[in-house]
């Protein structure tokens, strides 16, 4: 449950509602259950925070901390977890069956690129007026285009014709050149 806007991410002090509560104080040692009156005097003896760590358990657990602080490093660690995250994007190449070899090359080496910096490729051929005769033709290109990028990336579904293209997704593999 995230909170709302106006509200506090924790409950800190006076705005902890349980009569009872799982204490832990600053070094992190358990003082065990008391009330949260007597949990709170604690903290304002030591000039710190009473904060609710969790309060779905039961009883829920309340930590003696500096609120400032305590929300610093949370923030901190938060940060060093999205920064380890990378965002895997689709990126679209579009081809032509009839495409010319130079221009098929600069396309493959796009796709190299994408696929190695761990990105997937969205491969679509493109028919047009009377290319939709032979299809085979289209096909064969998109095969030569997966031979040339296989070792960086496999194709993660068989090749599939809707209305006028040809399409499939490449998937970069595990292990990075």
């Amino acid at each position: 449950m995230k909170p709302r806007r106006n509200e506090p991410e924790h409950r800190v002090n006076r705005a902890i509602r349980s009569p009872k509560v799982r204490v832990i104080d600053n070094e992190g040692a358990q003082l065990g259950v008391m009330s949260a009156f007597e949990a709170l005097k604690l903290a304002e003896a030591a000039s710190l925070d009473l904060v609710e760590i969790s309060p779905n358990a039961q009883p829920p657990v309340c930590k003696i901390v500096d609120y400032g602080k305590f929300r610093y490093e949370q923030a901190k660690r938060e940060k060093e977890q999205k920064k380890g995250q990378h965002q895997t994007k689709v990126k679209e190449i579009k081809i032509k069956p009839n495409i010319d070899e130079h221009d098929l090359q600069t396309k493959i080496k796009r796709a190299r690129d994408f696929l190695s910096k761990g990105d997937k490729v969205r491969l679509t051929c493109q028919f047009r007026g009377r290319e939709m005769a032979h299809p085979e033709i289209g096909r064969r290109v998109v095969e030569k285009f997966l031979t040339q990028v296989e070792d960086l990336g496999a194709k993660e579904a068989p090749l599939k014709m809707m209305g006028r293209m040809l399409s499939t997704v490449i998937s970069p593999s595990s292990k990075k050149k």
